[in-house]
């Protein structure tokens, strides 16, 4: 069998299905080529005598002290406790953020009447609020959770009263157009709109409620991530420090990812850029 000029060619690049199950996996395992070098590098320094390493363990030891509360059982204790502090404040934030972002953003009137205060009360320090919750609600898990919650509903509330205020007017004209009534309008028209906003808003309420557990569990906690910070640093023992540390990033990582993940069904609709190639 002879072939000519005009035959089909087999191809020998890589299909476009396996290209694209090639960069799904790499993308993920790009985020920590720069945590992976930095401690592999400290690490190595250790090892060679550049540094004792007595404040600043190397990854080895942190590992290993996660290792040990493994083991005895502790670390699951505290980080079950933190967990669902977080959980807890997170909700309570996101639904007072969202019901008063909706409400500033959606009526002139309310807007002007709740946001001058909402502002001026977001300018206070975490810190401030303790003795505040202390006092109100006493040492146990309310103020802690209530601390949280503070920390998650500022963002929730800016990102829902901003995203609502952003709407292109011209949607709207065309919603009422079609004579849509109030809420039909909120679903056809707003929240769509607003959803991708909404998404930044909770991972940043988030992140905001990681943040604020830490002050949170400084109020005389026996257990959680935060507990684990102050006995390391009362009883000096900067592994556990970092240990509780590490475990907090992943944590608040893995809890970023899932709310991307669970959001990302509702953003399909989206024809949004995607810088360097990203599908």
């Amino acid at each position: 069998m002879t072939m000519t000029l005009d035959s089909p060619v087999l191809a020998t690049d890589t299909p476009p299905a396996v290209n694209k199950g090639w960069q799904r996996l790499a993308r993920p395992l790009l985020g920590i080529v720069v945590p992976l070098t930095m401690a592999l590098a400290w690490e190595a320094a250790v090892w060679a005598g550049w540094s004792n390493g007595r404040l600043v363990p190397p990854p080895s030891r942190v590992i290993a002290t996660i290792a040990e509360l493994a083991q005895s059982g502790e670390l699951a204790k505290h980080v079950t406790t933190t967990l669902f502090r977080v959980a807890a404040g997170f909700g309570f934030g996101v639904i007072a953020g969202t019901l008063l972002g909706a409400v500033s953003g959606y009526w002139g009137i309310a807007r002007r009447l709740l946001d001058p205060t909402v502002q001026a009360l977001r300018a206070i320090p975490s810190i401030a609020w303790v003795p505040l919750f202390i006092l109100w609600l006493g040492i146990f898990e309310t103020s802690k959770v209530a601390l949280i919650a503070v920390g998650v509903f500022f963002p929730v509330y800016l990102g829902v009263m901003g995203a609502i205020l952003s709407v292109d007017r011209k949607i709207v004209e065309v919603g009422r157009t079609f004579r849509l009534s109030g809420p039909a309008m909120i679903r056809r028209i707003l929240l769509p709109a607003v959803l991708p906003a909404y998404v930044v808003a909770l991972r940043v309420g988030l992140g905001l409620g990681w943040m604020f557990v830490v002050a949170a569990e400084f109020m005389g906690a026996s257990e959680g991530l935060g507990y684990l910070l102050i006995d390391g640093q009362q009883l000096g023992k900067p592994a556990q420090i970092l240990a509780a540390i590490t475990i907090f990033a992943l944590l608040g990582k893995t809890t970023d990812w899932l709310i991307e993940r669970l959001t990302a069904p509702l953003l399909r609709w989206q024809d949004a850029f995607r810088p360097g190639g990203d599908a």
